[in-house]
């Protein structure tokens, strides 16, 4: 059988040209990987600060909750201790009555203070429940780009492996949507899958 040196050049020229293919598709998923990467790291960081501000509402708002009962027992016994005052007071005579109103007026005093100190805690907690269901609506956003870019850096492993150009195009698909809920976490945009995340949480 007789070599053609022709031929032989033609299949390592082709050889060739197939490897700069492959090259480039590589080069391609391995610039890709480390924005990827990159722009995780930048989400982790400012996730994880939003997640430290999650628990830092909720331990407010029990806080708050807390003080508000212990307000609402303070106001409750300031109340009976004032009912109790005044039916002493109509027993006692005239002479009497002078001291019966004084500690009637203070504990009328404590009673409106304290109703007034539940209130403020009351508008204190909800607030904090506020600043908890911003904060989570930005970690479900920082959590989604998450998964994505995850499913990104799944496909464009397989790309390298096989040399596929249709899986890169498709890798892109899921790079897209966790850099757009990922720019929405950084950047606070209202972009946010409710069926997705429900399905999800």
């Amino acid at each position: 059988m007789e070599i053609d040196p022709i031929e032989t050049l033609e299949q390592m020229e082709e050889g060739r040209t197939a490897d700069r293919a492959s090259m480039r598709l590589n080069m391609l998923v391995a610039i890709t990987v480390a924005i990827l990467a990159t722009f995780m790291g930048i989400c982790k960081v400012k996730d994880d600060n939003i997640v430290q501000s999650m628990q830092q509402a909720q331990a407010n708002k029990l806080d708050h909750w807390a003080f508000y009962q212990a307000r609402n027992i303070r106001e409750e016994v300031a109340k009976s201790t004032l009912l109790q005052l005044r039916l002493a007071a109509a027993a006692r005579p005239a002479g009497e009555q002078n001291g019966y109103a004084q500690a009637i007026s203070e504990y009328e005093k404590l009673a409106t203070d304290q109703e007034k100190k539940k209130d403020e805690l009351k508008a204190l907690a909800d607030q904090d429940q506020k600043d908890y269901d911003a904060a989570n609506f930005r970690d479900d956003q920082f959590d989604l780009s998450d998964a994505l870019i995850a499913i990104a850096i799944s496909l464009l492993a397989v790309t390298a492996l096989t040399h596929q150009r249709w899986l890169y195009v498709l890798a892109l698909i899921p790079t897209g949507f966790g850099i757009l809920m990922g720019l929405s976490g950084l950047i606070g945009w209202s972009v946010h899958p409710d069926g997705l995340i429900r399905l999800l949480s």
